[in-house]
């Protein structure tokens, strides 16, 4: 199978490039050039914000694909010329989005048919994200039509090349040891995908010639808030104590769900229901299948000390983590009634 990425040189996109790679696939990235090529993928450098940006991605030199993969989060606009331009050089156009084109707030349960934001355009600028991902979706459709082209809706990607700052914080609070502030419950289930299960699926959707969205992240429950925990302290050996925390104490003082503490968002809540709570049955029952927790985790902290201990950070994503002196506080006020593991 022959294979266009329109990116490939972080996270997700290089998860897929050396996955692709590693089953033999004939690949081709598409880059500015600014980051390393995973070893095995042809090379092909450009700026697709520019105009004629992507004329090396099109040219009768190169191709045809039999898919090309794009995992642009910016305005909608560069999918629809991209889509557009590659139509007729490519058999299907996969388009990493996200869940968040769901409208706010999507039940638990939702499945694909769940409604969208409305007011997204294939040609829009950069607005936000759920618009510029449901924009991008839009672009793709438009662009290939329904039957050859694929939605990928993910959820929380988690495992190695992380540049989100979700596990990576999780992972050096844990080396730093001493008691941590855990929020509870630790039996709250999560969804997530490891990016190199979402690779593996996603190659598996271009060999079955599958079209249309699908939500793409674990089952419910594959894992809980207390076993992604267990795991980062475990493999850190640092020594660190969980104090577990009731989620009404986390809110008390303050703290942001997934941001401040990254993954984390409090039961029966709006946000566990839109981030926890989607019904992926259409991806399971097409391949998808998840490693266990503690295997991302693993994988993740060896990555993270192969580069030094510091993750990257994408310039537009929010910074992640909890102030210490904030986590102090709040881990003093538990005194004696936090649980600790």
């Amino acid at each position: 199978m022959r294979l266009l990425v329109l990116g490939g040189t972080r996270f997700a996109g290089r998860a897929l490039v050396e996955v692709a790679v590693a089953r033999g696939w004939d690949v081709t990235v598409f880059s500015r050039g600014r980051a390393p090529v995973p070893a095995g993928a042809r090379t092909l450098t450009g700026d697709r914000t520019a105009p004629g940006g992507l004329a090396a991605a099109a040219g009768p030199a190169h191709g045809p694909w039999d898919a090309v993969v794009d995992t642009w989060s910016g305005a909608p606009r560069a999918v629809h010329e991209a889509a557009r331009l590659l139509r007729g050089r490519a058999g299907r156009y996969v388009y990493v989005s996200s869940c968040s084109v769901y409208a706010w707030a999507p039940p638990a349960g939702y499945d694909e048919s769940a409604p969208v934001v409305e007011g997204a355009e294939p040609d829009a600028e950069g607005t936000d994200y759920y618009h510029d991902k449901r924009g991008g979706e839009l672009a793709a459709v438009d662009a290939f039509g329904a039957e050859d082209s694929v939605l990928v809706r993910a959820g929380l990607l988690l495992g190695p090349y992380e540049n989100v700052g979700r596990l990576p914080w999780w992972l050096t609070r844990m080396a730093r040891g001493g008691p941590v502030l855990a929020p509870g419950p630790r039996e709250l289930p999560l969804q997530y995908v490891d990016v190199r299960d979402l690779a593996a699926w996603l190659l598996g959707a271009v060999e079955q010639g599958l079209s249309g969205p699908y939500n793409l992240m674990s089952a419910q429950g594959h894992a809980t808030m207390g076993e992604l925990l267990d795991a980062c302290a475990a493999v850190t050996g640092s020594g660190a104590v969980l104090r577990w925390a009731d989620p009404r104490v986390i809110l008390d003082a303050g703290i942001e769900p997934w941001t401040q503490l990254p993954v984390w968002v409090p039961p029966g809540s709006d946000l566990h229901d839109a981030l926890h709570s989607a019904d992926v049955s259409r991806a399971l029952a097409t391949g998808l299948s998840c490693r266990p927790v503690a295997e991302t985790v693993a994988d993740t902290w060896r990555w993270l000390r192969e580069i030094g201990g510091t993750a990257p950070m994408r310039a537009d994503r929010s910074p992640k983590g909890l102030d210490p002196e904030l986590e102090a506080k709040v881990l003093a006020s538990l005194g004696t009634a936090g649980n600790e593991s």
